[in-house]
């Protein structure tokens, strides 16, 4: 599934979700990315950022084993990851540990090997992103894998985020209990190591799963106990980064189709005197969802990216399903446009007919 936006009636920004990439290769204007079974032209005059999901260059299987042993490294600090480079802490004191419950075998030469293949793969994304100076997001997964895949994210980020420039960004889910604790922990890492940092900032995909598999084992949910909270850590989490660019060179992208949200983060924008139309800053949202708070957005001058899911349906539907629990807001929202092209179509038939 590739994910695809662009909208000519407003000053829309483009971003692509990359899936099952294979080679990136940067020509004149235009970067040509070639997928399994299709190829896509993306304009480089039009491009946001892009976005790729970690699952699809690196093992699923192989995430699971490296997150069980960074988990475990977590538990016992003298556990050695003879494989493991630089990074950023993963965890907080509170990050949910209880997927790994006992020790896990060391990685395989094999599994090594594949480890290394996957890192690589998001090295010459990263490297790609660097010549055409355009944001790799990297997206986030489930809690099981989440560790091997900030793991991955910023390590790549040290390498190649420089010169007060950030390129690689991670994803911070605000549904998570350990959410705030562990951006803290990042940017401050990434602080005293001099590496300017980007995250995309979202509520969280995977609700049911996560509560579902920490209730099996007999632990607390990792998520937020009411969508309340959910927002309350968002907003700070957006607040919280929207701070570290006025004072430094991080970056962030707020996704979200929450108005609220979009409404706080564009007013503390301001009052900080983050300028209209700072790269550093931008607001994402899916494509036909929440256009009331992207056309506002965009109409004060802040640089706004539209998300259009394409592939099969049976890879699109379910990432709907997942980012309407994601924001349970969205169907309100939906009534919001709805009422907003009613009057607008009640204001264009009016000035057709009088």
């Amino acid at each position: 599934m590739v994910l695809w936006s662009g909208c000519p009636r407003a000053s829309f920004r483009v971003s692509y979700q990359v899936s099952f990439v294979f080679l990136d290769v940067v020509r004149k204007k235009t970067t040509q990315m070639l997928y399994s079974n299709f190829i896509i032209y993306v304009f480089l005059h039009q491009v946001s950022s892009v976005v790729v999901k970690i699952t699809a260059i690196c093992p699923l299987s192989l995430l699971e084993r490296v997150s069980d042993l960074l988990r475990w490294q977590q538990r016992y600090p003298s556990f050695n990851l003879p494989w493991k480079q630089n990074s950023f802490p993963l965890f907080s004191d509170s990050s949910p540990l209880y997927h790994t419950l006992k020790k896990p075998e060391p990685l395989t030469p094999q599994e090594e090997h594949d480890l290394q293949l996957g890192q690589e793969r998001l090295w010459k994304l990263s490297e790609k992103s660097v010549q055409a100076n355009i944001p790799l997001t990297v997206d986030a997964e489930n809690t099981a894998i989440q560790p091997a895949i900030d793991y991955l994210t910023y390590s790549a980020a040290i390498k190649y985020n420089k010169d007060d420039n950030p390129i690689v960004y991670g994803t911070i889910q605000a549904y998570l209990k350990d959410a705030k604790e562990r951006l803290l922990l990042a940017t401050k890492a990434a602080d005293k190591m001099r590496v300017p940092m980007g995250f995309k900032v979202v509520r969280g995909a995977y609700m049911s799963r996560e509560s579902k598999l920490a209730s099996a084992l007999g632990y607390d949910s990792p998520i937020h106990n009411s969508i309340q909270d959910t927002h309350a850590c968002y907003n700070d989490c957006a607040s919280f980064m929207l701070e570290k660019i006025a004072t430094r060179s991080d970056a962030v992208i707020l996704a979200t189709h929450n108005v609220e949200s979009g409404r706080l983060a564009a007013k503390k924008a301001l009052d900080l005197g983050i300028g209209k139309g700072n790269p550093k800053l931008e607001f994402a949202q899916l494509y036909g969802m929440s256009d009331s708070l992207s056309f506002g957005l965009s109409n004060a001058g802040f640089l706004v990216s539209k998300y259009m899911p394409y592939g099969p349906v049976d890879k699109v539907i379910p990432y709907l399903l997942r980012r309407a629990e994601e924001n349970r807001g969205l169907l309100s929202t939906s009534s919001i446009d709805k009422e907003l092209m009613r009057k607008e179509l009640k204001r264009r038939l009016k000035a057709a007919i009088f």
